[in-house]
């Protein structure tokens, strides 16, 4: 891929309007670069050891329906070793030291046990992409799985050629995701529950938003309390925090987003 192609396709993920967009585009150029599979896991939750309530992690697959729920919703990924690399280190590596340290047995046994278990769904080779957070709290990796038809010495010659192109490219759209709205069914907030949320965050009081907003007191009260509802939250100030934590409030939607969050 020329220099100006690579250039183009930045442009193209910095300017995405939605998450979705954004991960179909580099995913699009990932699966020409021979990884079709790829998983993406973001959180601004993290503490000590676990990622936090998986609800309000970001987690992006394209892979089947049947293997992102035994990967990500069983909490599978938190066992794997490339895993527990990237939440200890930032950067890019390939999966050859997983493979060379699964032959010489010095895998914990549960990481054993997962490389087996994807050695069996054809999951051998790959990437694994580790991003720098400004927030202790937060972490973001990418997984490029490679396809079946390459080994561990094939992505080493992917990676030895292309190995800043990925990188760009997956930095990119972490960049992007991570300022988008993270909307899920899970943590969903409706326009005026938003609009509540985004003059409190203001300083208003109850009165105010009533007034701003043209409705009662008594009805700003059941957008809060929905609001606090839809983020898990048991104050306002709290949600407030993690509707800005999580883009849901001052941002602007584009119109089927909008929609969707209705």
């Amino acid at each position: 891929m020329t220099r100006s192609s690579v250039l183009e396709l930045l442009g193209d993920i910095a300017q995405s309007a939605s998450i979705d967009e954004t991960w179909e585009v580099a995913t699009r150029h990932f699966a020409a670069m021979g990884f079709a599979r790829a998983n993406y896991g973001f959180t601004r939750f993290r503490h000590l050891k676990t990622i936090g309530d998986p609800d309000d992690a970001l987690f992006l697959s394209t892979m089947n329906q049947e293997y992102a729920r035994r990967y990500f919703e069983s909490g599978l990924f938190s066992r794997s070793p490339v895993f527990r690399w990237a939440e200890r280190n930032s950067g890019i590596r390939t999966w050859k030291w997983v493979h060379d340290a699964f032959a010489a047995g010095k895998l914990a046994p549960e990481e054993a046990e997962i490389v087996r278990q994807n050695n069996a769904l054809g999951i051998k080779a790959g990437i694994t992409v580790s991003f720098p957070e400004a927030s202790s709290r937060a972490k973001g990796a990418l997984g490029l799985i490679a396809d079946t038809n390459l080994d561990h010495a094939d992505v080493e010659r992917i990676f030895a050629g292309r190995g800043d192109e990925i990188s760009a490219i997956a930095h990119m759209m972490h960049l992007r995701i991570v300022q988008l709205p993270q909307l899920s069914k899970a943590r969903t907030l409706s326009p005026r529950q938003r609009e509540a949320l985004e003059w409190v965050a203001d300083g208003k009081t109850t009165q105010d938003v009533a007034l701003l907003m043209g409705v009662s007191p008594a009805m700003v009260e059941k957008h809060l309390r929905l609001a606090r509802d839809a983020l898990a939250v048991e104050t306002t100030a709290q949600a407030v925090a993690k509707g800005a934590l999580l883009n849901m409030i001052f941002q602007q939607f584009p119109e089927p987003l909008a929609q969707a969050a209705s």
